[in-house]
Protein backbone atom coordinates (compact mmCIF):
# COMPACT_ATOMS: atom_id res chain seq x y z
CA UNK A 1 0.00 0.00 0.00
CA UNK A 2 1.29 3.36 -0.97
CA UNK A 3 4.17 1.95 -3.03
CA UNK A 4 2.60 2.25 -6.27
CA UNK A 5 3.71 4.57 -8.85
CA UNK A 6 1.40 7.63 -8.48
CA UNK A 7 1.13 11.52 -9.19
CA UNK A 8 -0.57 11.96 -6.26
CA UNK A 9 1.93 14.09 -3.74
CA UNK A 10 2.72 12.17 -0.49
CA UNK A 11 0.13 13.53 1.71
CA UNK A 12 -2.76 11.85 -0.56
CA UNK A 13 -1.42 8.53 -0.42
CA UNK A 14 -0.30 8.73 3.11
CA UNK A 15 -2.81 10.72 4.82
CA UNK A 16 -2.47 9.11 8.77
CA UNK A 17 1.04 9.16 8.37
CA UNK A 18 1.24 13.06 7.82
CA UNK A 19 -1.39 13.30 10.24
CA UNK A 20 0.25 11.64 13.14
CA UNK A 21 3.60 12.72 12.28
CA UNK A 22 2.69 16.37 11.61
CA UNK A 23 -0.66 17.01 13.62
CA UNK A 24 0.49 20.57 13.97
CA UNK A 25 -1.00 21.41 9.64
CA UNK A 26 -4.51 19.44 10.39
CA UNK A 27 -5.10 21.25 14.13
CA UNK A 28 -4.30 24.48 13.04
CA UNK A 29 -6.18 24.65 10.24
CA UNK A 30 -9.37 22.64 10.86
CA UNK A 31 -11.33 26.10 11.52
CA UNK A 32 -11.47 29.21 10.53
CA UNK A 33 -11.56 30.77 13.58
CA UNK A 34 -10.49 33.26 16.36
CA UNK A 35 -9.76 30.22 17.78
CA UNK A 36 -7.04 29.35 15.36
CA UNK A 37 -3.13 29.96 15.64
CA UNK A 38 -4.03 33.33 13.51
CA UNK A 39 -5.14 35.91 16.44
CA UNK A 40 -4.35 39.38 15.29
CA UNK A 41 -2.24 41.89 13.41
CA UNK A 42 0.34 42.13 16.19
CA UNK A 43 0.60 37.82 15.79
CA UNK A 44 -0.47 37.02 12.49
CA UNK A 45 2.22 37.40 9.54
CA UNK A 46 1.14 37.84 5.77
CA UNK A 47 2.67 34.06 5.32
CA UNK A 48 0.14 32.77 7.48
CA UNK A 49 -2.44 34.62 5.98
CA UNK A 50 -1.61 33.45 2.52
CA UNK A 51 -1.13 29.91 4.07
CA UNK A 52 -4.65 29.47 5.56
CA UNK A 53 -6.33 31.03 2.09
CA UNK A 54 -4.27 28.44 0.12
CA UNK A 55 -5.69 25.74 2.45
CA UNK A 56 -8.89 27.13 2.20
CA UNK A 57 -9.13 27.43 -1.70
CA UNK A 58 -7.50 24.00 -1.66
CA UNK A 59 -10.00 22.09 -0.03
CA UNK A 60 -12.72 23.10 -2.07
CA UNK A 61 -10.96 22.57 -5.11
CA UNK A 62 -11.49 26.46 -6.14
CA UNK A 63 -7.97 26.95 -7.94
CA UNK A 64 -9.94 25.90 -11.40
CA UNK A 65 -11.86 29.45 -11.23
CA UNK A 66 -9.66 31.12 -10.26
CA UNK A 67 -8.06 33.23 -13.14
CA UNK A 68 -6.70 36.53 -12.80
CA UNK A 69 -9.83 37.87 -14.77
CA UNK A 70 -12.14 36.14 -12.35
CA UNK A 71 -9.74 37.04 -9.24
CA UNK A 72 -9.98 40.63 -10.43
CA UNK A 73 -13.68 40.66 -10.74
CA UNK A 74 -14.24 39.02 -7.39
CA UNK A 75 -11.34 42.09 -5.89
CA UNK A 76 -13.56 44.81 -7.72
CA UNK A 77 -16.64 43.21 -6.48
CA UNK A 78 -15.85 42.85 -2.89
CA UNK A 79 -14.90 46.46 -2.88
CA UNK A 80 -17.60 47.64 -4.24
CA UNK A 81 -19.33 45.89 -1.45
CA UNK A 82 -17.11 48.07 1.01
CA UNK A 83 -18.52 51.31 -0.41
CA UNK A 84 -21.83 50.23 -0.31
CA UNK A 85 -21.62 50.67 3.40
CA UNK A 86 -20.64 54.35 3.05
CA UNK A 87 -22.88 55.49 -0.12
CA UNK A 88 -24.49 58.63 0.15
CA UNK A 89 -23.95 58.96 3.66
CA UNK A 90 -22.82 62.27 5.65
CA UNK A 91 -19.38 61.92 7.64
CA UNK A 92 -21.81 62.04 10.85
CA UNK A 93 -24.20 59.47 9.80
CA UNK A 94 -20.62 57.14 8.63
CA UNK A 95 -19.03 57.99 12.03
CA UNK A 96 -22.54 56.15 13.76
CA UNK A 97 -22.17 53.57 11.31
CA UNK A 98 -18.88 52.65 12.63
CA UNK A 99 -19.59 52.98 16.16
CA UNK A 100 -22.15 50.35 15.46
CA UNK A 101 -20.80 47.26 16.54
CA UNK A 102 -22.94 45.08 14.60
CA UNK A 103 -22.02 47.44 11.42
CA UNK A 104 -18.44 47.99 11.71
CA UNK A 105 -18.50 44.13 11.87
CA UNK A 106 -20.01 44.06 8.31
CA UNK A 107 -17.92 46.36 7.09
CA UNK A 108 -14.93 44.44 8.53
CA UNK A 109 -16.39 41.56 6.88
CA UNK A 110 -16.05 43.03 3.49
CA UNK A 111 -12.69 44.63 4.46
CA UNK A 112 -11.67 41.02 4.67
CA UNK A 113 -13.06 39.88 1.89
CA UNK A 114 -10.75 42.31 -0.11
CA UNK A 115 -8.01 41.36 1.85
CA UNK A 116 -8.34 38.01 0.53
CA UNK A 117 -8.91 38.15 -3.05
CA UNK A 118 -5.52 40.52 -2.63
CA UNK A 119 -3.70 37.90 -0.98
CA UNK A 120 -4.87 35.14 -3.50
CA UNK A 121 -4.07 37.30 -6.18
CA UNK A 122 -0.18 37.28 -5.30
CA UNK A 123 0.14 34.14 -3.78
CA UNK A 124 -1.56 32.74 -7.13
CA UNK A 125 0.68 35.11 -8.72
CA UNK A 126 3.73 34.55 -7.24
CA UNK A 127 3.94 38.07 -5.85
CA UNK A 128 5.24 39.35 -2.45
CA UNK A 129 2.58 41.48 -0.83
CA UNK A 130 5.29 42.92 1.55
CA UNK A 131 7.80 44.14 -0.78
CA UNK A 132 5.00 45.47 -3.36
CA UNK A 133 3.51 47.75 -0.78
CA UNK A 134 7.23 48.69 0.48
CA UNK A 135 8.44 49.13 -3.33
CA UNK A 136 4.74 51.44 -3.86
CA UNK A 137 5.53 52.80 -0.77
CA UNK A 138 8.56 54.43 -1.78
CA UNK A 139 7.10 55.24 -4.69
CA UNK A 140 4.24 57.66 -3.57
CA UNK A 141 7.03 58.85 -0.88
CA UNK A 142 8.88 60.52 -3.48
CA UNK A 143 5.67 61.49 -5.59
CA UNK A 144 4.05 62.89 -2.56
CA UNK A 145 7.35 64.47 -0.25
CA UNK A 146 5.99 65.84 3.04
CA UNK A 147 7.01 69.49 2.46
CA UNK A 148 4.94 69.46 0.15
CA UNK A 149 2.00 67.03 0.51
CA UNK A 150 1.15 67.94 3.75
CA UNK A 151 -2.29 68.61 4.53
CA UNK A 152 -3.16 68.38 0.51
CA UNK A 153 -4.69 65.79 -1.26
CA UNK A 154 -4.00 67.12 -4.49
CA UNK A 155 -2.36 64.71 -7.09
CA UNK A 156 1.12 64.31 -7.14
CA UNK A 157 0.69 66.14 -10.76
CA UNK A 158 -0.94 69.03 -9.21
CA UNK A 159 1.94 69.92 -5.92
Amino acid sequence: IGTEKTNYPLERRFPLYFFFHFPHIFYRFRTYSTETTMRDDSTTTLAQLKQAIRHFVDERDWRQFHTPKDLAIGLSIESAEVLEHFRFRSLAETEALLNDPEKRRAIGHELADVLYFTLLMCEQFEMDASALLQEKMTISAARYPVEKARGRNDKYTEL
